[in-house]
């Protein structure tokens, strides 16, 4: 532990003291003034973040400040020095989460790998982002209920943002009965897909035999639209095969098993 022993200070000390304070308390006022300046011309920096370094700026100068003062006043400074060292390592071990968070939120902040209005996945979550804070990111799922996910699981985690690219592909898979002529089946989605205008002909729509299983042969298909008409295309073109099928002769099929009877 240090000693505070102002009584044995020589006035020489106090008055020195005093002059360090006001040069501290002016140095401080012009740091703080220019980094304001520079924090808001940066465009990496949303308001949040450029808050949260000014006021750590703040406080590490006036940490620096009363060190100072207190070396001017005859005060063991190197002892001052090890008490906020050992606060400050029992701080960060009682806010451990905390910082986790504190310093996963900086990073999405500075990274920005979503902003507000994104529909996104994350840590098995997904919904549309709300706010990205200091400590959490808060989602509204497609069934309206708020989520808050800790910042240091969202950077844990892998990040998919359904929002950021123009277009977006549609990726499905129809099955079709095995007696049915393989381009007459792909004729029929092709029928289907031609239907909606609201798919790309730029990448052209992907249309190919994909797998033979038990009951019926799989075909996938692929076209491209508009991000936001991604989730009405996926729909809507479910239906229109099922109707290009039916309008086209082609017979849908389903798990069945097929018995045969071997008389002896």
């Amino acid at each position: 532990m240090f000693a505070l022993n102002l009584g044995s200070a020589a006035l020489t000390n106090v008055i020195s003291a005093v002059v360090i304070f006001v040069i501290c308390l002016i140095v401080i006022k012009i740091l703080s003034s220019v980094s304001e300046k520079m924090l808001s011309k940066s465009t990496k920096l949303d308001g949040t973040l450029r808050g949260f370094v000014q006021s750590a700026i703040k406080i590490v100068l006036w940490i620096l400040a009363a060190i100072i003062v207190a070396n001017a006043l005859g005060i063991n400074t190197s002892s001052l020095v090890a008490l906020v060292s050992v606060v400050g390592l029992a701080l960060s071990l009682s806010v451990q989460n905390i910082l986790s968070n504190l310093f996963s939120g900086l990073t999405l902040l500075v990274t920005k790998p979503f902003a507000a209005g994104d529909f996104v996945e994350l840590a098995g979550k997904t919904g549309i982002v709300k706010t990205v804070g200091l400590f959490y990111t808060q989602l509204d799922t497609l069934d309206n209920v708020a989520v808050s996910l800790p910042n240091s699981d969202v950077t844990a985690s892998s990040v998919y943002n359904y929002t950021r690219e123009p277009r977006r592909r549609v990726d499905m898979y129809f099955s079709a009965a095995y007696d049915e002529p393989t381009e007459k089946v792909k004729a029929a989605i092709m029928d289907a897909i031609q239907q909606d205008a609201r798919i790309l002909s730029d990448p052209a729509p992907f249309v190919r035999l994909f797998e033979y299983k038990g009951s019926a042969i799989s075909y996938v298909v692929r076209v491209w639209c508009s991000n936001a008409d991604y989730w009405d295309v996926y729909f809507d073109l479910n239906e229109n095969v099922r109707e290009s099928f039916q309008r086209n002769g082609v017979a849908m099929s389903y798990e069945h098993v097929n018995v045969h009877l071997v008389e002896k």
